[in-house]
């Protein structure tokens, strides 16, 4: 039941974020009805389990969000540098880095992550490491990288 209540307030966050409707009661009512309705297929299909509601790495993520939208922005400045270039320094690379997390949804948070920087995208991933590809030499920081796989390991153990 637990994890019921977690989906139904992740799903009703997710909604709310996205639709941007918090003052329209006939919206906020269909909003609802969908999101207890989304729940209670995926319970009655018997899908909301520990990868696919990990109720413990919510308050680690929150943190590791904040932190990854910090990456995003320094990346971004970084392609749009390179976007504006009268003659730009591109370099595309692809090059491997550890994968540290041990669940699935840890190792999709990670590969996500990467993908979700700007002028990094994960091409494959293996059971230890991600082939990744990144459009400088700058981007390229395996060592960055591989820090951020470290944080989502973190919160996973913390989990």
């Amino acid at each position: 039941m637990g994890r019921f209540i977690i989906l139904v307030i992740a799903l009703a966050a997710l909604w709310l974020l996205l639709s941007g409707y918090f003052d329209k009661p006939l919206l906020l009512a269909f909003g609802t009805g969908s999101v207890l309705f989304a729940a209670y297929l995926a319970r009655r299909a018997h899908i909301i389990d520990n990868d696919s509601v990990p109720g413990g790495l919510f308050p680690g993520l929150l943190l590791y969000w904040v932190w990854l939208g910090g990456e995003i922005g320094k990346a971004n400045m970084q392609v749009i540098r390179q976007a504006l270039a009268v003659e730009p320094k591109l370099s595309p690379k692809l090059f491997l880095v550890p994968n540290p997390p041990k669940s699935s949804v840890g190792k999709a948070t990670f590969a996500n992550s990467i993908t979700l920087t700007p002028g990094t995208v994960s091409v494959d991933m293996r059971e230890n490491e991600i082939l990744v590809h990144a459009l400088t030499e700058d981007l390229a920081d395996v060592a960055a990288i591989t820090d951020m796989g470290r944080r989502v390991a973190k919160i996973e153990r913390e989990a």
